[in-house]
């Protein structure tokens, strides 16, 4: 090659990878239980052809004659989000290979191509479960050369060349969710940073135009994306973490099975610690304990309120948060937007005041992290759409009408 020719051909590259940017994404939900929890057999294996249809998944936890006419995705679009993030169990792809891998690709395909087919975009979350042991999670936690993490690497190289073919203007792959690899700072190994680089290359073997969303071990916290080092960063990666903090506050729930841990406020200095005791007390009365087991389970609560508060969870501390992931990306030269808040929420109270926060709480959390995000141009993913388990936007009992208050804490518009 000529000199000339060498320097054509590195300014064509040049410019390429100036103008390479991942898939535009702005407002997210979770679509979580469709094709999550692929259904097993009774003796433990996955159930063939593999996931939940459309029907099965909206029909699992109310009658399916709950649901109003029309595309459920559309009305996800209509509200005012613009891509879906839809966690995705890998257990299948894992147990299977040739024919029958390739038919469970086609399934996953075709859910894919019908939530694009909706104006929505699609970060396809490969998010591992713990119902079949052998193809849980557990099997990448052997370090970066062991067997599980070869045989995961190749997965994830099969899903990466079925999303290419479906559109790389459309959907994104996250390989790994909330990877538990601790502790997350220079006293750990380096197995994860190998892990995730060695990913992104296997990814880019397939495309170099597939948007990548990498995240950092420690449960995919901020904590675990400032222990990594992006030496394989590219202009169509994203940086996800997760925005449970306090966790304390979003996940208001007791260990012991019905316990009472709940009434958590945000910010903290918006109430006292005794009237949350005050509070609980009065739930407690209200479900019939016995004094025995009240003062069994104010042992237990007393000793996290104390914790909560003496923390004073409140602004201030979610924007420091926030500014140790934005300081991250400054320091690697990555751009605030292509950080990416792929999920946060926090638990509804539940009707018998055992666990979850009061409503106008966790309206007000929700808004203080979608407005912190939004200032830093972050995109952001809500957990979830549509489940029982009290961190929902849409309602979990009756028609699945979306919850009014969490869509205004979210600016979007009400339906």
């Amino acid at each position: 090659m000529s000199r000339t020719a060498f320097v054509a051909a590195w300014m064509l590259g040049m410019a390429i990878a100036a103008s390479a940017a991942p898939i535009p994404l702005q407002r997210g939900v979770g679509v979580h239980e469709w094709l999550n929890w692929s259904p097993v057999e009774d003796d433990g294996s996955y159930r063939w052809p593999p996931y939940r249809s459309e029907q099965e998944w909206r029909a699992g936890d109310r009658p399916i004659t709950d649901w109003p006419d029309g595309d459920a995705f559309a009305r996800i679009r209509s509200m005012g989000f613009d891509f879906v993030r839809l966690s995705v169990d890998p257990g299948p792809l894992l147990a299977s290979k040739g024919a029958r891998r390739q038919q469970a690709l086609d399934i996953l395909s075709a859910a894919v191509e019908r939530i694009t087919s909706a104006g929505l975009k699609v970060v396809f979350d490969l998010h591992g479960v713990t119902q079949v042991p052998a193809y849980s999670m557990e099997m990448i936690y052997d370090g970066a050369e062991s067997e599980g993490v070869a045989n995961y690497r190749e997965m994830v190289v099969a899903v990466a060349t079925m999303l290419a073919r479906v559109g790389t203007d459309k959907v994104a792959l996250e390989p790994y969710n909330e990877p538990a690899y601790y502790p997350c700072d220079s006293s750990g190994s380096d197995d994860w940073q190998r892990i995730m680089a060695d990913t992104v290359r296997d990814i880019r073997a397939v495309s170099s135009e597939l948007t990548i969303v990498a995240t950092g071990a420690c449960g995919g916290s901020i904590a675990g994306l400032v222990n990594l080092t992006p030496g394989f960063d590219d202009p169509n990666v994203y940086y996800s973490f997760h925005m449970y903090e306090p966790h304390s506050f979003t996940h208001q729930r007791s260990d012991g099975t019905g316990a009472f841990a709940s009434g958590l406020p945000w910010p903290a200095d918006s109430s006292t610690p005794e009237k949350v005791t005050e509070t609980l007390k009065a739930q407690m009365d209200a479900a019939g304990l016995s004094p025995v087991e009240q003062v069994m389970n104010m042992v237990a609560a007393r000793e996290a309120i104390a914790r909560y508060f003496e923390q004073n969870w409140g602004p201030s501390q979610l924007e420091a948060s926030f500014r140790q992931a934005v300081d991250w990306a400054e320091a690697h030269s990555i751009p605030g937007r292509r950080l990416f808040m792929g999920e946060f929420g926090v638990i509804l109270m539940s009707a018998d005041g055992r666990m979850g926060a009061f409503d106008a709480d966790r309206q007000r959390y929700i808004e203080a992290v979608r407005q912190q995000a939004e200032r830093f141009a972050i995109p952001w993913s809500v957990w979830e759409f549509a489940n029982p388990h009290g961190m929902s936007l849409i309602l979990p009992d009756g028609p699945p009408v979306a919850d009014a208050g969490l869509v205004r804490a979210l600016g979007l518009a009400s339906q």
